[in-house]
């Protein structure tokens, strides 16, 4: 396992676990994949609603090789409460499925198209959904709204209405004119299964994109601040939507819940909270 793989995957919850045990939530396949069948944990708020609610799609970290859908549960639940359907993505990674980093877009791709699908038994409105997610996750979120191919042609689109990332990988591969620091993900087709460039988001952003919000740690060494800072100043720069809520001092993993006393778990959630208040998908405290 690599230096980053390792980095990566120590930054998550602790108590995690694969596969999550979620009582509180509704449980689907999504896809299925030979033997593989991926699944949604879908949170419900109690409450009836007058009209068909915005949704929330959370993609777990763990660097494309591992990691847990249950690390985004504390996210879900808050949510739900607040008035959306909040739904934990399961998709394939290395470790248990051996597979590479665009088998993982293309069941991300595949969970969007399926929640934008069945909005209508889920009560969900089809033009407010977000993909979030951390770290491989947030490549995920980010990919699905950006990235062109890697499912089929036609019918649902995949691609959301706004994204929530928490320390995303969003450069993949090099970048004219930048020297990004030697930690930053530099990885082969070997790996990615495609050119890396094929699936990073800085890559293929344009105008049009949906609205979104970063959280990322000044002093994240596993995806450097840098490639935050980049690939905000060319989405603003084709006039799009991007905030950069940044937190000196801190390391990959940092809003994780569990991780020391929650307190940029509870900073990030309730930014969080007020990107989708402003957007209308949350209704106001």
């Amino acid at each position: 396992m690599n230096r980053l793989v390792f980095l990566l995957l120590a930054t998550l919850p602790l108590l995690a676990q694969y596969p999550p045990v979620l009582p509180e939530a509704k449980e689907e396949v999504y896809a299925t994949v030979g033997e593989t069948a991926l699944r949604l944990w879908i949170f419900s708020p109690d409450r009836a609603a007058a009209r068909p609610r915005p949704a929330i799609v959370f993609f777990f970290g763990g660097g494309w090789t591992g990691g847990t859908p249950g690390q985004f549960q504390q996210h879900a639940k808050l949510l739900a409460a607040r008035g959306m359907v909040a739904i934990l993505a399961d998709y394939r990674v290395a470790t248990r499925h051996q597979v590479k980093v665009d088998a993982c877009v293309r069941d991300a791709k595949a969970a969007m198209r399926y929640v934008r699908g069945n909005a209508k038994r889920l009560g969900i409105d089809p033009q407010r959904i977000v993909a979030a997610g951390g770290s491989a996750g947030g490549h995920l979120a980010a990919a699905t709204a950006f990235v062109p191919g890697f499912e089929e042609a036609g019918g649902v689109s995949s691609r959301p209405n706004a994204l929530v990332l928490f320390n995303p990988v969003l450069v993949l591969g090099a970048v004219p004119g930048v020297e990004l620091p030697k930690d930053s993900i530099r990885l082969d087709a070997a790996r990615f299964g495609v050119p890396a460039t094929e699936i990073s988001p800085y890559h293929h952003l344009q105008r049009g994109g949906p609205p979104a919000i970063v959280f990322h740690g000044e002093a994240d060494t596993t995806v450097p601040f840098v490639s935050v800072q980049l690939y905000r100043e060319k989405a603003v720069g084709l006039g799009l939507t991007c905030e950069v809520v940044s937190y000196p001092g801190q390391a990959h993993g940092f809003f994780n819940y569990g991780r020391g006393n929650n307190e940029f778990y509870e900073k990030t959630t309730a930014r969080m909270v007020e990107f989708l208040t402003k957007l209308g998908y949350l209704a106001g405290a």
